[in-house]
């Protein structure tokens, strides 16, 4: 099939554009069909991007199904897939379809809403295909729209603060990249992203206002690009803008946001930072060991005294992004494999965990930790699937949780000692957390008044969580399923990157000279 990548990327918009133009909204025939049509367009979405999958040569390590040509204004619209990238793309049309399901209850707007929805998809699939920086940052800062407008709209009482606060956080961290990107095609004279990769960018020391500048030009970019990415996932200290965002969005907007968006700053990470920028990652390699390692203790101790379950469940994500950033940085097999393992992990187990809050929030409109308790006496099914994902949360084996956890703490261990025993304290620590909120939400008494009549979860509900726990089980007891498709790829980066490494070594060399 021909143009595989655009259909699935713009399929989504294309219906959001049918929906727009051709559907009248307000009466609940038309809120009906609204849900039915994004439900077929991102079913059919996840359907046709098996093709992607099944035809994804897993040998390779290059670029595959390249698709290019020119836009308006001489712009290059390139797209691609590589072992990196395709399992994002996957991950990201399985859980559309399941966003869509869990928002079966909305009465607000509807038409509008699911337009959001689907537009979104279009952007991160966007995000994770592109191959042309000035295409990849179109979609990167496009994607801020969709979701300021779902928190702003369908969020809860303070959505107007959050929705902002996410937008400027997200936003003021991009505008660095941009500058940076500029300047790479000022260096290298093309966007084309497989043509940057292979380009050597300067690493000679140099002072800015009387700041010595290891790594120079490398560092520098390495830098801009970190500004973005770190407030993308969102790293320790800028995470700030993640627990109110997750609070106040509805629970469709916080499966997305925990199970898709967050990836887009580990994403850029290895597809921008360790390849194209080599020297400035291995001398800022240190600083994300330790901001890394800090985020996963404080956020886990932070957790443990929230309130809120939503709030608690998004501490609990800065937590386990901070094994991704370690991971990643390590720049060896097991950290990067486990890096992006644990991504695609978290965005199957944190998007059921949001789902879970969202069953108990339909039925008694509070996320309020000391509202329940003894739920296990009227809602047996939510208890079992509430305690399934809380385990995989935790990395219990035999889930995919602890796969990812594992491999990356066996990275840095390689790298830093010091580092490896304070991340691995987390472990521990979101144990606390995850069984804390368990144990009150789900166990005891049932004594509550309010909670007496409660209803287990409806056929529907069970149909959403059904493909989440297939998928966390599969990959906790067969990870080769994910880890055969990236192993490749990062195996063909991290060859790139050592080669740069030992030539930046040469007295002072450039890469470009010590290659001839």
């Amino acid at each position: 099939m021909d143009n595989l990548l655009s259909i699935v990327t713009f399929l989504p918009a294309l219906a959001a554009a049918i929906l727009a133009l051709f559907l009248r909204g307000g009466d609940a025939a038309a809120d009906r069909n609204a849900k039915w049509l994004a439900m077929i367009a991102t079913t059919a979405t996840f359907v046709i991007s098996l093709f992607i999958f099944f035809q994804f040569d897993r040998s390779q390590t290059g670029f595959q199904m390249v698709e290019e040509g020119q836009w308006i204004m001489g712009l290059r619209y390139k797209m691609g897939v590589d072992g990196i990238s395709v399992l994002f793309v996957m991950l990201t049309t399985f859980m559309m379809p399941l966003t869509i399901l869990a928002s079966w209850d909305v009465k607000s707007r509807v038409k509008e809403y699911v337009i959001a929805f689907l537009l979104l998809e279009t952007l991160m699939l966007g995000v994770f295909m592109a191959l042309d920086l000035v295409l990849f940052y179109l979609f990167f800062e496009a994607g801020l729209i969709p979701m300021f407008l779902i928190i702003g709209i369908w969020g809860g009482a303070n959505r107007i603060y959050a929705s902002f606060k996410f937008f400027l956080y997200t936003f003021l961290g991009s505008v660095l990249m941009l500058v940076a990107m500029v300047a790479m095609y000022a260096d290298a004279g093309t966007t084309d992203i497989p043509t940057l990769l292979t380009h050597q960018f300067a690493f000679a020391d140099f002072e800015v206002l009387g700041i010595h500048i290891v790594g120079g030009m490398q560092t520098m970019l390495w830098l801009a690009f970190f500004a973005s990415f770190a407030v993308k996932m969102p790293m320790w200290p800028v995470h700030t803008w993640l627990p109110d965002a997750h609070v106040q969005a509805p629970t469709a907007g916080s499966v997305v946001l925990a199970a898709i968006l967050l990836k887009l700053g580990g994403y850029g990470f290895l597809r921008f930072s360790l390849p194209m920028f080599p020297v400035g990652s291995e001398v800022m390699a240190p600083l994300i060991f330790w901001m890394s390692a800090i985020a996963i203790v404080y956020t886990s101790l932070v957790a443990l005294v929230q309130e809120d379950m939503k709030k608690l469940i998004a501490y609990s994500s800065v937590a386990h992004m901070g094994y991704v950033t370690m991971g990643i940085f390590t720049a060896n097999q097991q950290g990067v494999d486990g890096a992006i393992f644990q991504m695609i992990s978290h965005g199957f187990i944190s998007g059921a965990l949001f789902l879970c809050v969202g069953v108990i929030y339909d039925r008694m409109h509070t996320r309020e930790i000391d509202a329940y308790g003894g739920l296990v006496n009227r809602m047996p099914a939510y208890a079992l699937v509430f305690m399934f994902f809380t385990m995989a949360n935790v990395g219990l084996p035999g889930t995919s949780g602890f796969v990812g956890e594992f491999l990356t703490l066996m990275g840095i261990f390689q790298v830093n000692t010091w580092v490896a025993l304070f991340a691995t304290s987390g472990v521990i620590f979101s144990a606390a957390y995850a069984l804390w909120l368990y144990r009150r939400v789900v166990f005891g008494d049932l004594i509550k008044e309010s909670l007496k009549t409660i209803q287990d979860m409806t056929p529907r509900e069970r149909w959403i969580f059904a493909p989440l726990v297939v998928m966390t089980l599969w990959l906790g007891v067969y990870p080769s399923a994910a880890l055969d498709i990236t192993g490749p790829a990062v195996e063909a980066l991290l060859d790139n990157y050592d080669t740069a490494i030992a030539a930046a070594d040469l007295g002072g060399a450039t890469v470009a000279e010590a290659n001839h």
